[in-house]
């Protein structure tokens, strides 16, 4: 629960759990905070026996970005240097391992994820969303751009013209609104949360890993490429996962009529 171990690391059955740990600060993004969460998705990133990651906030809040009490402090000392290489430095690789790591990513949003706690919850996979929990792009607030990924993931969830709203006149977004717009993959009550996205979590890491991994790159890959090109990645994954032992084990149990056991390899 303290600044000390900002961010907590689990794993069992295969399920990393990252946990933003100062609940007093609405797990609000210290220069510390950020470097333990890097810490964390890297670590989860690059664990071969992790197959599924889940992101959660403790306390009230998902992330409510920015901890804007050292960013003040920081201005105030005339540390414009180190409050904007934060970018570079923590917010970018944060959520590039985020957004790219080979096994799916599932945001349980337990309460208010704003500014880049928001962006971060729109890189994951899934977003299992509380019924008090919602988003808020608060970037114009404090007349900052958007950044955490925010351009990138908000108009493929959204489109173009919602972004721009969203962007320009942040508010609160319910968790109904959020789930109409897309933002949210479903909605629970908020006692449901854990059990439900530890299910879910479950499931996936019993999955077949290579196969997740692999539609995750496709998807990400074709929203920069053409379409010819979308393909040739699409066959060079469907050669991989053709030769993987996951994809034998599949379709010997199809024939077989049994439930598949899958290693993710």
């Amino acid at each position: 629960m303290s600044d000390e171990n900002p961010v907590t690391y689990a794993v069992e059955a295969g399920v990393a759990t990252i946990t933003l740990n100062r609940p007093e600060g609405m797990n609000g993004l210290t220069i510390a905070t950020k470097e333990a969460l890097l810490d964390a998705v890297t670590r989860a990133a690059d664990d071969t026996s992790v197959r599924c990651v889940v992101l959660t906030g403790s306390g009230r809040a998902f992330c409510v970005g920015q901890d804007l009490k050292e960013h003040v402090a920081l201005l105030d000392a005339g540390s414009s240097d180190e409050l904007f290489s934060t970018v570079e430095k923590h917010y970018n690789p944060i959520v590039t391992a985020i957004a790219t790591m080979p096994k799916p990513v599932i945001a349980a949003v337990n309460g208010v994820a704003a500014g880049a706690g928001a962006s971060l919850a729109f890189a994951c996979d899934l977003r299992i969303v509380a019924e008090s929990a919602g988003f808020n792009l608060a970037f114009p607030g404090v007349a900052l751009s958007c950044d955490t990924g925010a351009s990138w993931t908000l108009p493929r969830l959204v489109g173009q013209a919602k972004a721009m709203e969203l962007l320009y006149f942040p508010s609160t977004i319910a968790s109904a609104e959020a789930l109409t717009l897309g933002l949210a993959t479903k909605v629970v009550a908020d006692a449901d949360l854990e059990t439900e996205v530890t299910a879910l979590a479950t499931k996936l890491a019993a999955g077949p890993t290579l196969s997740y991994a692999s539609i995750r790159q496709s998807v990400n890959y074709s929203a920069g490429h053409t379409f010819t090109e979308s393909l040739e990645f699409e066959g060079s994954k469907m050669t991989l996962t053709g030769a993987s032992n996951d994809h034998r084990v599949a379709v010997d149990a199809f024939i077989a009529k049994e439930k598949p056991t899958f290693t993710g390899t």
